[in-house]
Parts: C-alpha cells; sequence; structure tokens
C-alpha cells in the first residue's frame, strides 16, 4: 500500500498476499492467464530481515523493492529469504 512505501511501517503479509493477488486476477482477466501467471509482481513496502521470510512464503509475492534496508547488512538474509522461497 502506498502508507507503506518510505515509512518503514509495513503492510501484514496477508495484506500484501491480498493485493498482489488482485493485481495478478486484474492482469488475467485484462490480458491473459499465460501474462498473469509468468510476470513478477514485487512488494514494494517495508521488507527487511524480520518480514521478507512470511512475505516470501506467499505465492503472489515474486520479490521485493527494497529501500533502506539494502544499505544494511541484512540485506543478505532478505536476499536469502526470497531465493529459498521461489
Amino acid at each position: 500500500p502506498v502508507w507503506a512505501i518510505g515509512t518503514g511501517v509495513a503492510a501484514t503479509p496477508e495484506q500484501a498476499q491480498e493485493t498482489h493477488k488482485g493485481i495478478r486476477d486484474w492482469i488475467a482477466k485484462n490480458v491473459d492467464q499465460t501474462t498473469a501467471d509468468e510476470i513478477r509482481i514485487q512488494y514494494g513496502g517495508s521488507a527487511n530481515a524480520k518480514n521478507a521470510p512470511e512475505l516470501s512464503a506467499f505465492p503472489d509475492i515474486d520479490g521485493f523493492l527494497v529501500g533502506g534496508a539494502s544499505l544494511k547488512p541484512e540485506i543478505a538474509d532478505i536476499v536469502a529469504a526470497i531465493s529459498a522461497a521461489k
């Protein structure tokens, strides 16, 4: 959600999944199913080492646009979480 970007406040993993699924469903309906299945939808909220494993576990969250955490050592944990899940 817009309120999560750059604030340090993340959406719950369930909120993020619901939004990503809605986007994927829209693409399936308005473009085609193949595109919906193959497109990568990234979470743009506050991804960090703490929430990355749970966010990564959801089927419609394909990656992250990492902000401030990319400048910290925890980036390795974020990359490991998404790599393990996908």
